[in-house]
């Protein structure tokens, strides 16, 4: 297929990454590229989708994968696996066949082995430069979700459902597919709703997650794991901490002993991110916005340095809200320098098991299958934004009719951004600058 019609299909489809923070795919899809890597790493503890897409769609993944090489030019695609999803490797080695321009990497059971960066270094042996993107040297990644979403995109269907794990304290741990739109409530209920009558739910995952203020969120493109935990688990108190009592605390206890930056992902790929230094510098009395915190920028937030901590201290939550307020600010990021690997890299993964018995998820730690779903929904609220870039604006009216993959927003012309569809049949009941609610059937 004409690279342009591809990136055309990617766009119009509302494609954007499945696991991250929901950049529009169509543009990473018009870049020059010498491989395409798929994240099926499983990031998260307790992730599911991955594996369980590729046991069941593979074809699809495969024809993504080779979309995105086509509208590249890139010579060589990897499929990164862990070894352990043996049956998952399977199914994909029989997708590939004799396609000679793909192969799988089979990764090691660690965290954050879905990091892009990490990824890009495992795969290749090359350092994405600080503040880089994978790009920088030659690579594109892309989710496995989102190669199964440019799949169906090569035959005009859109984005209009999601695929997530519901795992953790629940009756029925599963992997489903759902309309997007529909409620986490909802979600939930497939898996039999939360035994805690106080449930914290983490949307996103034990690490990198955020706790769900509402079950009446709505489901997005990037919805991936709901974490269901009791109101006192570990993660739950230590979610509900304040920012200041976080960095007390560290001011109070930290005594420089260099684990947390010794065991972050992106200090060991060379980058000026250094964790300890950053509380030190608080109980100095920097202001954050100093430049001396602008290593914070290179953060990836992914927490490892909170499960490296022998005081059980947050560095992680503290860099986090740190490059936050960086990034209000609007302050120059120094670094820019093509790095080195630290040559103990290899020596400080943390493996995956040990990193649940640590977060005292291992009773949760079960098979969460992909799960037809039976029930109907008859109501659906789709965010206007989704995407990195400008939120869509409506493109349908109150009372209007639509079907699944009608578009009901878009983002202007120029702008970065992919639209949004109808992800049920039904009538357009309300618009507002933020989300459309579609209903089923119409009510008196």
């Amino acid at each position: 297929m004409d690279r342009d019609k591809i990136i055309s299909l990617m766009r119009e489809a509302g494609i954007v990454g499945a696991g991250g923070a929901g950049f529009p795919t169509y543009v990473k899809a018009g870049s020059k590229a010498e491989v395409v890597i798929a994240n099926g790493a499983e990031c998260e503890p307790l992730t599911h989708v991955d594996k369980e897409l590729i046991m069941a769609h593979a074809p699809l993944i495969v024809a993504g994968m080779q979309a995105i090489m086509d509208s590249t030019g890139a010579a060589r695609g990897v499929i990164g696996i862990k070894g352990k999803y043996t049956k998952a490797i399977d199914a994909m080695r029989q997708a590939i066949g004799d396609e000679p321009r793909i192969t799988i990497f089979e990764l090691g059971n660690f965290y954050p082995a879905g990091d892009e960066q990490v990824l890009v270094y495992d795969v290749l042996g090359k350092v994405v430069p600080e503040a880089g993107l994978p790009i920088d040297v030659g690579a594109v990644v892309q989710n496995i979700e989102t190669l199964y979403n440019i799949g169906l995109a090569l035959s005009g269907a859109p984005v209009t459902d999601k695929y997530i794990t519901v795992i953790g304290d629940v009756p029925h741990p599963m992997t489903v597919k759902v309309p997007i739109g529909i409620t986490l409530r909802q979600v939930l209920a497939l898996a039999g709703g939360a035994r805690p009558a106080q449930p914290t739910i983490l949307n996103g995952g034990a690490m990198m997650g955020r706790v769900v203020d509402s079950l009446d969120e709505p489901v997005t493109k990037t919805t991936k794991i709901l974490l269901v935990l009791p109101y006192e688990h570990q993660l739950s108190v230590k979610r509900r901490r304040t920012r200041q009592d976080i960095e007390l605390h560290a001011i109070a206890s930290c005594d420089q002993c260099y684990m947390c930056t010794d065991y972050c992902p992106r200090h060991a790929q060379g980058h000026a991110i250094q964790p300890h230094k950053l509380i030190l510098l608080l109980a100095s009395g920097v202001a954050v916005t100093d430049a001396q915190m602008a290593g914070a920028l290179l953060c990836c937030e992914c927490r490892t340095c909170n499960y490296a901590c022998p005081v059980h201290l947050s560095p992680g939550d503290i860099a986090l809200t740190i490059k936050r307020d960086l990034v209000k600010a609007r302050a120059d990021n120094p670094y820019h320098r093509q790095t080195e690997v630290d040559p103990y890299r290899d020596y400080r993964r943390v493996p995956m098991n040990r990193l649940i018995s640590r977060l005292d998820l291992a009773r949760y730690d079960v098979p969460a299958a992909l799960t037809p779903v039976a029930a109907a929904f008859d109501r659906v609220t789709i965010n206007l934004k989704q995407h990195i870039g400008a939120p869509c604006q409506p493109t349908v009216a109150v009372g209007d009719r639509v079907t699944v993959g009608d578009v009901i927003g878009r983002t202007p012309e120029q702008a970065l951004g992919v639209p949004v569809h109808a992800s049920i049949n039904g009538v357009v009941r309300q618009v507002t600058a933020a989300h459309i609610v579609i209903e089923a059937n119409e009510r008196g």
